[in-house]
């Protein structure tokens, strides 16, 4: 079958982008693009190619967190790291390629299996530690590590990907000061206060991750972003299951601290705590035997899969910085970023990954609520 030139006004199976990607399938969709299998046609090998959306792309700011996900990831080489070969810009649309991964994202796993063993899930924190310190030793801070940001292979390997948001640790990353990005079920209570992000953000946010693996629930999950985002500084999590090993226990726990000096010192303390070397070849669970964490469990996905591709101060007002096109669904994976200003005193720019169409009235609701009562 004959390859066709891209179209304008949208992407579908056998359109040709970059002069050189033909896409096969959408195989996901992220916050900030759609991920497609495709074939590349010079190394006649397959990919994953992560469009950006066009709506998204017509905002500088998205576009840029675009560009600085292909120019981080290319500089992170490790086993557990989803590799990037390839970034371009075909006409108004900018795409990101990278190795299809054989498998599925955690979100998918835990929302087809419910609670997983314990053995399982220190395997996948301790692999997902593993990434982690790769890319907090390059200087780059994920800030977005969730369910749909970890893809699983069916041998059990961890594959960290989208680091569509994150931010170098030498600030020279895209974020305004005081603003807020991430997903709410998964923010760290520094970021949910308008701190910077740093490597123990993401460790926190892999606290929230095994939590929600060992229960089959998110810990934090309120009606609303902002009152999910408040939780994540006052509330304590939920118990773990009595059969969760005590030491695994503790070491969430520790990643679950509100004080980012309480958890661990770094990802490759963590990873270490775990029961793991530095060295992913090497990866055994807390008996000592080979990694299996979910061998078999991908092979009941259709396909392989790439990047998968809520806050701050009491009173001040949310007001909508533009036309929000929002997903009615709040099961979604992997919604569609919002963005929004929190104005009054301390001005804030606010990034949620997502915002049901139903709850937007109510978080200005509570908004003004509070703003009254001060």
């Amino acid at each position: 079958m004959t390859t066709e030139t891209r179209p304008m006004t949208g992407l579908q199976p056998d359109v040709r982008i970059g002069e050189r990607y033909s896409l096969v399938r959408r195989v996901a969709s992220g916050g900030m693009g759609d991920v497609w299998e495709a074939t590349d046609d010079v190394l006649e090998r397959t990919v994953a190619v992560k469009v950006l959306r066009p709506t998204t792309a017509g905002d500088p700011v998205f576009a840029r967190r675009f560009r600085d996900e292909a120019l981080y990831t290319a500089n992170l080489s490790h086993p557990n790291i989803a590799t990037v070969y390839d970034y371009g810009e075909d006409h108004d649309l900018a795409f990101l390629v990278m190795e299809l991964v054989p498998g599925e994202p955690l979100s998918h796993l835990v929302q087809r299996e419910g609670a997983l063993e314990p053995a399982r899930v220190r395997s996948i924190m301790a692999q997902a530690a593993l990434a982690l310190d790769a890319a907090h030793d390059a200087g780059v801070v994920h800030r977005d590590v969730k369910p749909a940001n970890i893809l699983i292979t069916p041998e059990g390997t961890v594959k960290l990907t989208d680091f569509g948001i994150a931010r170098a640790l030498d600030g020279s990353g895209q974020t305004l000061t005081g603003e807020i990005v991430g997903t709410p079920h998964y923010l760290s209570p520094e970021q949910a206060l308008g701190e910077a992000a740093t490597g123990a953000s993401d460790l926190y946010a892999l606290g929230i991750v095994a939590h929600e693996l060992l229960t089959g629930r998110r810990p934090f999950d309120k009606v609303t972003p902002v009152a999910t985002a408040l939780a994540q500084v006052n509330d304590p999590p939920p118990p773990l299951p009595d059969e969760v090993p005590a030491e695994l226990r503790g070491l969430i726990e520790r990643c679950l601290a509100k004080s980012p000096d309480d958890r661990p010192r770094s990802a490759r303390e963590l990873a270490e705590l775990l029961g793991v070397p530095r060295d992913p070849a090497a990866i055994h669970d807390t008996e000592g035997r080979a990694a299996r964490t979910v061998r078999g469990s991908a092979a009941e996905s259709e396909s392989g899969a790439a990047a998968a591709p809520e806050a701050a101060d009491q009173g001040p007002v949310l007001v909508a910085d533009r036309d929000l096109e929002v997903d009615e669904a709040t099961d979604d994976p992997n919604p569609t970023p919002v963005s929004l200003t929190l104005r009054g005193p301390n001005p804030r720019r606010v990034h949620w990954a997502w915002i049901p169409a139903s709850g937007i009235l109510a978080i200005v609701a509570v908004a003004v609520a509070v703003t009254l009562l001060r």
